[in-house]
């Protein structure tokens, strides 16, 4: 069974997915991955989505505040083996859901250009790309994009 768990970045689970997100993005991101891994730290992090299928850790998704009406969705990872099974779509959904619940309307995030599927996900979750913002700016390498979380009764 698929249990989604609303939890922080003190969660062991969460703590050994991104020690696998790391190793994975230390190979994709090359020499970038000192500049971004400044960026990603998770003691800052105290909205976190880990994913478990009968009761394994298999998926992790976290947001961080920007201001008061956005955040960034940030650490989204699915082990391999399980992928293309709808964990990220799912852990992406609980995110956004907990952000608006929390009254939040915009979700940011960014990801590398070496990561096409990741960068496919995004846009058919109705993120659409956006300049390089905040640390991002001037990186060849980043793709931010945005998505507007509030409902139509709310715009």
């Amino acid at each position: 069974m698929f249990v989604l768990k609303r939890t922080s970045a003190k969660d062991p689970h969460f703590i050994e997915l991104v020690k696998q997100l790391d190793t994975y993005l230390k190979i994709i991101d090359g020499e970038d991955h000192d500049f971004y891994k400044t960026f990603n730290t998770i003691e800052s992090l105290h909205h976190v989505v880990v994913g478990y299928l009968n009761e394994h850790a298999i998926g992790c998704g976290a947001f961080k505040i920007i201001d008061d009406c956005a955040v960034e969705i940030k650490r989204m990872y699915v082990r391999d083996d399980e992928r293309g099974k709808k964990v990220a779509s799912q852990i992406l959904q609980e995110l956004e859901l907990w952000a608006r619940e929390l009254g939040f309307r915009i979700a940011r995030l960014e990801t590398g250009s070496r990561m096409p599927d990741a960068i496919a996900f995004y846009q058919n979750k109705g993120y659409v790309r956006t300049p390089n913002y905040g640390q991002y700016v001037g990186m060849a390498n980043s793709n931010c994009f945005k998505k507007n979380l509030a409902t139509k009764d709310e715009l």
